[in-house]
């Protein structure tokens, strides 16, 4: 079960949400045919540091980078590489944030230029079922409830789930207690509580749902090399729902 956290430590994690969206929102301005995901890389780095962040990825097991970035059939943990993305790629980009020892997670799926409509397609069933798992996530219901909006949402518009990847409390740590599957029965697992800060972040695909994991033994790729989008906001569990810590507001708003 997860712990609870007062309402100043839910603003000292938003204040690293903060972070991690306007760094998103560069991203997506960066994006472009040539860019290479190590150029990305460099600037997250780059931009956390000098906002008094520090790029809370890179270092954590081992894992080498400020940022995971996910080319096409690369569901989850890949490496920043030098090659140049090409128009109608698609790719996921996941950062965290530790902003004076409190930390934020999201991650996004970008069309370099414009994707072709089953990429679009794609994109929008992902980020769509992000926000099914959002809206289910309130206090009272269960860890089973956001899995379960997600997955029959995502399995009605036929594509599928990645299972094992799943999201997390987070807060003074990357991971805390309780996961968060992506898919789920509803009205199983932990019940949720007012003041739980979560992480929900499935990761859908066109194809099967089964991957396998490459030698540098972190990046994962789809079995039948169909592409991937995932999308990821970190949360906060409130009496009306769930409030979004890593979402600019107003016009800046993802």
């Amino acid at each position: 079960m997860g712990k609870a956290k007062t309402t100043e430590e839910i603003r000292r994690i938003a204040k690293a949400g903060q972070i991690v969206a306007a760094c998103h929102r560069e991203i997506e301005r960066r994006l472009k045919p040539g860019t290479t995901t190590a150029d990305i890389d460099r600037f997250v780095e780059g931009y956390i540091q000098q906002r008094q962040g520090r790029a809370a990825q890179k270092g954590y097991k081992g894992y080498p980078y400020a940022t995971c970035a996910c080319v096409n059939d690369v569901a989850c943990h890949g490496f920043p590489d030098e090659k140049p993305l090409q128009a109608g790629d698609l790719v996921t980009i996941d950062l965290v944030v530790d902003y004076k020892g409190w930390l934020a997670d999201s991650a996004w799926s970008y069309a370099v230029g414009k994707a072709d409509p089953r990429g679009t397609y794609l994109l929008r069933t992902a980020k769509q079922a992000l926000y099914h798992g959002i809206a289910a996530a309130k206090s009272g219901h269960t860890i089973g409830d956001i899995g379960h909006a997600m997955a029959s949402f995502v399995q009605r518009s036929g594509c599928q789930i990645i299972p094992g990847f799943v999201g997390h409390g987070i807060g003074r740590a990357l991971h805390e207690p309780p996961q968060v599957p992506p898919s789920g029965t509803a009205g199983t697992g932990a019940k949720l509580m007012e003041g739980m800060v979560l992480t929900i972040e499935p990761i859908v695909t066109l194809g099967k749902p089964e991957v396998w994991i490459a030698p540098d033994g972190w990046t994962v790729r789809t079995r039948d090399g169909m592409r991937t989008a995932q999308f990821e906001h970190t949360v906060a569990i409130g009496k009306e729902g769930a409030r979004i810590l890593t979402r600019l507001p107003k016009r800046a708003a993802r």
